[in-house]
């Protein structure tokens, strides 16, 4: 029979496992270092020396970088494309299954109708706007999307809050978004949206004035 310790193990074992297929950075270090400090837990208590000093190491590499991830100031900015569009092309062709996962992505995007934005951390192309005109006062986002490395919200945050006056500079009060996949429904709630029927069609709305 399996005794709790050995279920200690198992479950150490998992979380590690689990760590190693997150994509963000800092999920990845958080779970490691539950799953490293139940190891080192787990090597001490079966009097395991090696594997509960190797995890004990683990655990503090872990809390050094996640310490370092938290100091550290990111820097956003908006670069607006013309018509120069070689790279986003590049960009939306190697992420465009992932895209498609959350979200419709139209076709022509290359209509000048279009706005596109990157958005740069750090000099980083880390997302991309793409947006039309729905009426004067209102802007329709088409595709926004973060690479899989910078999903922490930070992204979203800057956009919608930090630049809100990018957007009303151009005389935009409202930004509307259809509704992509459950996450991308949460991820627009959590930027503020709210859902709404307007001409029969389901969007979420933000109102830029709002504060």
């Amino acid at each position: 029979m399996i005794d709790y310790l050995e279920w200690l193990g198992y479950l150490a074992s998992f979380i590690v496992l689990i760590s190693l297929v997150m994509s963000s950075l800092k999920k990845l270090r958080w779970i490691s270092l539950v799953g490293s400090a139940m190891f080192a837990t787990y090597g001490f208590l079966i009097s395991a020396l090696p594997v509960g000093f190797m995890n004990t190491g683990i655990v503090l590499v872990n809390i050094y970088y996640l310490v370092q991830m938290y100091k550290k100031k990111d820097y956003f900015s908006l670069l607006k494309l013309g018509s120069q569009t070689e790279y986003f092309n590049y960009f939306m062709s190697f992420y465009k299954e992932n895209i498609e996962s959350f979200m419709e992505v139209e076709k022509d995007l290359d209509d000048p109708k279009f706005m596109k934005l990157f958005i740069l951390r750090n000099t980083i192309p880390a997302g991309i706007v793409v947006s039309r005109i729905k009426n004067e006062k209102t802007l329709e986002i088409i595709i926004d999307y973060v690479v899989p490395a910078y999903r922490d919200f930070k992204m979203g945050h800057f956009l919608y809050e930090d630049q809100k006056d990018f957007f009303i500079s151009q005389g935009y009060e409202t930004l509307l978004s259809k509704p992509g996949n459950e996450k991308h429904q949460n991820y627009l709630k959590k930027m503020g949206f709210i859902p709404e029927s307007i001409d029969g069609e389901f969007y979420y709305l933000k109102n830029l004035n709002q504060i």
